[in-house]
């Protein structure tokens, strides 16, 4: 080897630097009294001793094998020795048996247990320099970073799909839809048990690496022990009973136990476990730790899903439950009345507001009726509304006459509100109505602070009856307004709240819907089933508001159905057939 065939290289690729003179090198096929060639000197430093080829290339990163024209290798450094113990000087370099020094392409391979890079380099005179290099320790740290980063890519998608559902069902679906297949072939979910059974989830590895999920039900009695195990906080350690187990219970479809390996790992809730994580695959892939590791990460995102998702449930089911228990309950069947209503919230996802209407049934066959609204909108006028129903549930049973009855519902609003600090008021109208022979209905009202109701006579006039009064819940004796409405068979009374008359629409948006409209809106619909009414009122309001802000909504009509609750027959004039221009009685 001469100086140039290393001119301008460096120690840090594993070249030889630039020598000055030739020396024979440290150890070479001379050495051992083979023919060879001799490295030129070092030039002496001043007052030192003149180091030799062995002393630079023993400290290079890479080991170098130089074969001469023929392929026999003609020097090699202590580091190539080391890595490759199979190569010898003086023989050929393809009688080493490594095919990856034969080949004359720069690449890596595995040798020993160690992984090596090797490079080729051409030399004058048809010679070649192999540069080897161990690369173990590198592409160790390379695997580890690209698996961390994998593991982080994976925990960042399962904390993104699991952020999403807030029902229990679907938040265990998409728990085991990705566990498989990354951190398993076939998962199984299982909740802690509710009323004494459990629900579970399985998602299979299907043959296009899609996970196919089904699901089941278990009696708590029923569980396995190692799952009952897991709902208790532990983590099972006997595997191949794990395994048994799983089979067993049917969870493992297409695994047998000697061929599968799995792991049981708790999902951690508020006080105990959320549910349990059972997790297999073939034995061909065990689970290290640093795969129990990922696993458990995946729990503990799984399980943080999961509470949320069961806390929202039960949440939404006690929502539910009050929300049912604030809404305006339908009116009580009474002989020769027929009620219809309407209702609309002004926040529709809410369902409940601060209107509020209903009636209760009286010992004489009468009924007590009421429509009211109450100061505030939302969930907190929905629970005064509430207060003011039960109020009204247990006073009617002492009191029936409308102005009394209004009177007593007042000093109870008022030891409420004064009590509570709330300051809240209502308006109202409350009546008894009760039905006669002849199929008319006898109102008897009382007004606090609310809209006049309106009549709807037979002949089709749209009468106001003349009902007043004060606010309910502000002082201690208010003035109560009360007026008595004689409805004849076929006539509807008909009751509304602010929502009505005030909701702001029109060409400009801004126009408030009014009384005057109102009463244009309901003239011609005498003959109208109560129903109907109640539905068209609500209908023409929503169509003034073209999908505006309003405030609550609520409709009841009360209309006397006649003798034996069936609406009146009414005489139309039609032409006779064959005879135009003369008319005849038919009836409908």
């Amino acid at each position: 080897m001469t100086a140039a065939d290393v001119r301008g290289s460096d120690p840090g690729d594993g070249r030889i630097p630039r020598p000055s003179a030739p020396r024979a090198p440290a150890r070479s096929s001379d050495v051992a009294g083979r023919p060879g060639l001799a490295l030129p000197p070092l030039s002496p430093d001043r007052g030192h001793p003149e180091p030799d080829w062995s002393e630079v290339i023993e400290h290079f990163r890479e080991g170098l094998i130089v074969c001469d024209a023929d392929g026999v290798v003609r020097h090699l450094s202590p580091v190539a020795e080391r890595l490759l113990p199979e190569v010898v000087p003086g023989r050929a370099l393809a009688a080493a048996g490594v095919a990856a020094l034969t080949t004359g392409d720069a690449g890596e391979f595995g040798h020993r247990g160690r992984r090596l890079r090797v490079r080729q380099v051409p030399l004058s005179g048809a010679r070649s320099c192999h540069y080897v290099e161990d690369v173990t320790d590198s592409v160790s740290r390379a695997d580890a970073l690209l698996a961390e980063r994998a593991r982080s890519a994976f925990l960042a998608v399962v904390g993104e799909k699991l952020g999403n559902p807030l029902h229990p069902d679907r938040a265990a679906a998409a728990v085991v839809r990705l566990t498989v297949p990354t951190l398993a072939e076939v998962a199984v979910l299982v909740l802690a048990p509710r009323a004494g059974r459990a629900r579970w989830w399985r998602a299979t590895r299907g043959e296009d690496e899609s996970a196919a999920v089904d699901s089941g039900m278990l009696s708590a009695t029923a569980l396995p022990t190692a799952i009952a195990e897991g709902l208790c906080g532990a983590e099972p350690h006997a595997v191949d009973w794990l395994v048994e187990q799983a089979v067993e219970a049917g969870w493992l479809p297409g695994l047998e136990a000697r061929e599968a390996a799995a792991r049981v790992v708790p999902l951690p809730g508020r006080d105990a476990p959320a549910g349990v994580l059972l997790v297999a695959r073939r034995a061909t892939r065990w689970y290290d730790e640093d795969d129990l590791e990922l696993v458990r990460a995946f729990a503990a995102r799984a399980g943080a899903a999961l509470t949320t998702a069961v806390l929202y449930r039960d949440q939404a089911e006690v929502a539910d439950t009050l929300q049912a228990s604030l809404l305006p309950v339908e009116p009580v069947t009474v002989a020769g009345v027929q009620w219809g209503t309407a209702y609309r919230p002004a926040q529709a996802s809410l369902r409940i507001g601060g209107d509020f209407y209903g009636s209760h049934r009286l010992p004489d066959g009468g009924s007590v009726f009421f429509l009211g609204d109450v100061s505030g909108k939302g969930v907190e006028a929905a629970v005064f509304t509430g207060q003011l129903r039960q109020c009204l549930q247990a006073l009617h049973r002492v009191e029936s006459h409308p102005g009394r009855l209004l009177k007593l519902l007042n000093d109870a609003l008022l030891e409420t509100t004064l009590a509570h600090g709330q300051g809240r008021f209502a308006t109202m109208v409350l009546g008894v109505v009760r039905p006669h022979r002849d199929g008319g209905l006898t109102l008897t009202m009382a007004g606090g602070g609310h809209l006049p109701p309106l009549v709807l006579r037979a002949c089709g006039e749209v009468e106001t009856v003349p009902l007043s009064g004060m606010l309910i819940g502000v002082v201690p004796d208010p003035r109560i307004g009360g007026v008595t409405v004689r409805l004849a068979p076929g006539e509807t009374c008909l009751l509304y709240s602010d929502g009505v008359t005030e909701a702001r629409g029109g060409r400009r948006g801004d126009e408030q819907f009014g009384q005057d409209r109102l009463v244009t809106a309901v003239t011609g619909c005498h003959r109208v089933p109560a129903p109907a009414l109640a539905e068209r009122v609500e209908q023409v309001t929503c169509d003034w508001l073209a999908q505006g802000d309003h405030d609550d909504i609520a409709v009841l009509a009360l209309r006397a159905t006649g003798p034996g609750g069936r609406p009146p027959r009414h005489l139309h004039a039609v032409p006779e057939v064959g005879r135009p221009g003369e008319e005849r009685e038919t009836r409908s």
